[in-house]
């Protein structure tokens, strides 16, 4: 047979002991120049193999040296649950170490492929290229970035502002600058924020160009504040404020706007000296209150949302922009409204009727008890004038009391309509909070809403009554209630008083009544003269002395010296009633 290697013919049975050691030798020189393409294998060197069998926990490659080399299937990843691998695939791997008296080979394709990424990332870094990656962590000061090595991104170098939550960024796919790189200590260092910064340089310029007063742009949402929100214009950021949002009502921008949303604003104000923007939304739209006045005419029924609400009362928004102020007293017929949030709360969906426009002034009247029937106008149907009610006093004050007629309406009972006779200094001395009374309606006015009761309509008075009991001449007993420098009130039944005229008191002159009567005294009086329309009597205590004479020559006697009866009453009182005494 030949020999491979000398092309000979060799006896294999008896073999010479020379030609076995030439045989080594050759086939050592053989491997020499194999795998590395640079000689002898060494360690720690990537070597180019080819896969020769595939076994369920190892793929074996040859590279060329006397024996092949094992390695785990793991390294080869997946696809569709099966090993990334086949006999005849070409690989890189890593020769780890080698014995050199049985000739076995370490290998590992997953550190060939980390020292190889190394190397394109230190090329990288040399060219001044971008290099991707996805971040996979967060760790201490940052996030962790897998760009087939573990590479760290500082927290600072992120974005172009500070991002709170890093998290949301697990996962995401991003373009990075190495900005630090030592291979020995296996450490790189990534950046993000320095290509934003460079692609939003170039931005600006582009939209500085078309930066002016009036133009429209398409920006993104960048940051929300209490009073409005950044928006990335395209390398430089635009304020737009909480009030040129919306025409409407905005509590919070949070409520029409999110962080990442596009919009179109329109520049209202630019300072190129400071780039200072400052946007608007609503100017986009038109005003609505441009056509308030022709579509809420008065009379309009509407439902809108309470917005705000005051002292005085609550503002409905109609749609957005457009408000109308319900004032207090417009929100019921009846009840007594302290406070709006006593009737209803923000956010509350309520009607009302227009009652005024003025859209110049961008100002709408509402009432909400316009939506019901006036009650008012149904009283004088069911309690007409003269009928007599009965009903519980509801309050009590200086000039009179309050007595409910139904719900939310009450009827006044002034001081002067409760007694024909009595004299009272206060409604409180007679009535209190809860008593039920009898009255007379005595007028109703719908359009100031009043509703005027009497108690003492509810008898005769008793004036009309007194010429006809106690006729001019008739003797009466009475008790003194008072002496004035005049003369002296005597009341001749309950609640009416006539005057005795200080002339009326004796025959002979009198200075001062005090003299002569005081408070208690019962008198025997005769009635000298009446005047029931002005509830005056006027009365004589001499009169009563001549009871035997004839009256008529009695008081013709007197002559001009006796004092009239609107001379007492009218000079002497000026002008005040008998009953206001």
């Amino acid at each position: 047979m030949a020999n491979p290697s000398t092309g000979s013919t060799t006896d294999y049975k008896n073999p010479s002991p020379f030609e076995d050691e030439d045989f080594a030798s050759m086939l050592e020189e053989s491997f020499k120049g194999k795998g590395n393409g640079k000689g002898e294998l060494k360690e720690n060197e990537i070597v180019k193999g080819s896969v020769v069998q595939v076994t369920k926990d190892y793929a074996v490659v040859d590279i060329g040296y006397k024996s092949e080399g094992q390695v785990p299937i793991q390294e080869f990843g997946l696809v569709e649950g099966k090993p990334n691998v086949k006999v005849g695939d070409k690989v890189d791997v890593l020769l780890e170490s080698r014995e050199n008296d049985t000739g076995m080979v370490v290998l590992s394709k997953e550190k060939a492929d980390k020292m190889r990424i190394w190397d394109e990332i230190s090329a990288a870094c040399e060219r001044d290229e971008l290099v991707e990656g996805t971040i996979v962590g967060r760790v201490k000061g940052g996030l962790s970035v897998d760009i087939g090595v573990k590479a760290f991104l500082p927290g600072s170098q992120v974005d172009l502002r500070p991002i709170r939550n890093l998290d949301k960024l697990i996962g995401e796919k991003y373009k990075f600058k190495v900005i630090k790189f030592n291979k020995k200590r296996g450490n790189i260092v990534l950046s993000r924020r320095v290509l934003l910064e460079r692609e939003r340089e170039e931005l600006k310029k582009d939209t500085l160009q078309k930066l002016k007063e009036g133009a429209i742009l398409t920006g993104i949402v960048k940051n929300l504040t209490d009073y409005g929100a950044f928006i990335d214009l395209g390398g430089i950021d635009g304020l737009l404020h909480i009030t040129d949002m919306s025409w409407g009502r905005v509590g919070h921008p949070s409520e029409m706007l999110n962080v990442g949303d596009e919009l179109r604003v329109i520049v209202l104000k630019f300072d190129p000296a400071t780039e200072r923007v400052s946007l608007g939304l609503k100017q986009i739209q038109e005003d609505p209150w441009a056509h308030a006045a022709e579509k809420y005419p008065p009379g309009t029924r509407v439902t809108g949302k309470v917005v705000s609400l005051t002292d005085y009362g609550a503002f409905i928004e109609m749609e957005p922009g457009v408000e109308g102020l319900v004032h207090i007293s417009e929100m019921s017929w009846t009840k007594r409204v302290k406070h709006p949030s006593k009737v209803m709360a923000i956010g509350d969906q309520v009607q009302a009727v227009v009652l005024d426009v003025d859209a110049k002034a961008k100002r709408i009247s509402l009432g909400m008890k316009q939506i019901e029937p006036n009650p008012w106008t149904l009283l004088e149907e069911q309690y007409p004038i003269g009928s007599v009610i009965r009903g519980q006093v509801r309050n009590v004050t200086d000039f009179g009391i309050f007595v409910g007629v139904q719900e939310g309406i009450d009827g006044l009972v002034h001081v002067s309509d409760i007694s024909w006779t009595q004299r009272i200094k206060h409604p409180g001395d007679l009535f209190k909070k809860g008593d039920e009374v009898e009255a007379v309606v005595l007028n109703i006015d719908v359009e100031n809403e009043r509703f005027s009761l009497g108690i003492k309509q509810l008898h005769p008075d008793p004036w009309t009554e007194l010429p006809n009991k106690y006729p001019i001449g008739s003797r009466v007993k009475g008790k003194v209630t008072k002496v004035a420098d005049f003369g002296a009130f005597v009341e001749i039944e309950p609640g009416i008083e006539g005057l005795v005229h200080v002339s009326e008191l004796r025959d002979e002159r009198v200075e001062n009544p005090r003299d002569v009567v005081k408070e208690g005294d019962e008198l025997d009086v005769k009635v000298i003269d009446m005047d029931p329309h002005e509830r005056k009597v006027a009365l004589s205590v001499k009169a009563a002395l001549h009871e035997g004479e004839d009256y008529r020559e009695y008081m013709r006697s007197q002559g001009s010296g006796r004092a009239s009866l609107g001379e007492v009453f009218g000079e002497k009182l000026g002008g005040r009633k008998g009953r206001d005494r």
